[in-house]
């Protein structure tokens, strides 16, 4: 990874809207619908670098190719592995884990009304994805059309560095639950070891290769009682343990994680605080690391870099524009939340990042208009730290 060494470097967490041309097909994709496969490769393909080109000309220095047609529903990772199946809910059961959490039962009433409004389903509605046979990947053939089309963008475009997600494993359970293996840790070594080659795949292919594992904190709420810190962390160690079996022998430097508290717009009173978690975050085998500060519940967690010190060599990408209101930064707040993080972590330490990803969380307009802000303010604290 490239650190801020004259300037602060600018990215994101990955998502992005794509040009509305291509929505319609990606729905039918994403909701199991019949679709020409020739016709949604060539039309991802002209939305993967129609959003390249955009991040380049908004002046985004580390971009992605958006996560253009990507999900986490039975569409999707039908393609990608075996033993797993669609089925419809039964009673008492939830789609994703995060549609029961400790928050949505005190916040009953702002989540029906949510409910009725959030079109951004996981999987279709009443069904669930579910694991019941031994995960075995089909190869990286699906992996390989989009790196393709990644890197036929990236030639058209100027830019310092080029990176492309994928779910970790402790994210991924969230979205498939476990019907055949014998325990949870069982399980979720089993999804490590599927992704195990995805990642690889994206490093040998040229790419940053980020982790995106909003699952870490974002569990937290969805246990009911609630546990005590220190069995969640247990939970969680487990699932820390098993990205880094999936990650070995993949140099740290191409490495990021992004974890954030859940892209959700709702009151997030009973997240889990940065500071039961960060020390597990840094035992990601990774060499950035991308979390969310901008937010109201989190922007004060900054001041914890002032106690806890970021190991040598290690990069924070913190959020510095929020995925969760149509508001759009000043680029001089901005600037100043980027200089907090360089005041305590040294600015070639730090590269300017969004909370979560702005693709199917804000407008597309306000998406992109966040980005705007952000690589302005960037331009401001730069000039601000590397004085002339």
């Amino acid at each position: 990874m490239k650190r801020s060494t004259n300037r602060i470097l600018t990215t994101h967490a990955g998502v992005l809207s794509g040009p509305p041309e291509f929505a319609d097909i990606d729905l039918q994709v994403r909701t199991g619908k019949p679709y020409d496969a020739q016709d949604y490769a060539a039309r991802r393909r002209d939305a993967t670098f129609k959003t390249v080109r955009r991040q380049a000309d908004i002046g985004i220095d580390v971009v992605s190719d958006g996560e253009l047609g990507k999900s986490r529903g039975y569409p999707y990772y039908s393609q990608r592995i075996t033993g797993i199946e669609q089925r419809a809910l039964r009673p008492g059961e939830i789609p994703v884990t995060v549609r029961r959490s400790r928050e949505r039962l005190e916040f009953a009433e702002f989540y029906d009304y949510l409910q009725k409004i959030d079109t951004r389903l996981a999987v279709p509605p009443g069904t669930r994805l579910v694991c019941t046979a031994p995960l075995v990947h089909l190869g990286l053939g699906k992996l390989q059309e989009e790196l393709e089309a990644f890197r036929a963008a990236l030639a058209h475009v100027r830019c310092e560095e080029a990176f492309f997600p994928v779910i970790a494993p402790g994210w991924l359970d969230h979205f498939m639950f476990n019907e055949y293996y014998g325990s949870d840790e069982e399980f979720i070594y089993a999804i490590a070891d599927i992704l195990r080659p995805e990642y690889r795949g994206v490093v040998d292919a040229g790419f940053l290769l980020q982790v995106d594992d909003p699952g870490l904190p974002d569990a937290w709420p969805t246990f009911i009682p609630a546990p005590s810190i220190e069995e969640y962390r247990r939970y969680a160690a487990v699932r820390i343990e098993a990205l880094n079996y999936a990650l070995e022998g993949i140099p740290e430097d191409k490495v990021r994680y992004h974890v954030c508290w859940g892209s959700h717009h709702g009151p997030h009173t009973d997240d889990i605080p940065l500071k039961h978690i960060v020390d597990l975050m840094l035992k990601v085998r990774a060499q950035g690391y991308s979390l969310e500060a901008a937010n109201a519940r989190h922007e004060h967690e900054w001041k914890l870099w002032r106690d806890i010190k970021l190991p040598e060599g290690k990069i924070l990408i913190p959020g510095v524009v929020g995925h969760a209101s149509n508001v759009i930064e000043h680029p001089e707040l901005v600037a100043e939340r980027i200089m907090r993080f360089a005041s305590v972590i040294g600015r070639e330490n730090v590269i300017a990042g969004t909370d979560c990803g702005m693709g199917g969380r804000v407008h597309p307009q306000i998406g992109w208009a966040k980005l705007q802000a952000l690589t302005e303010g960037a331009a401001l604290a730069s000039r601000e730290l590397w004085p002339a």
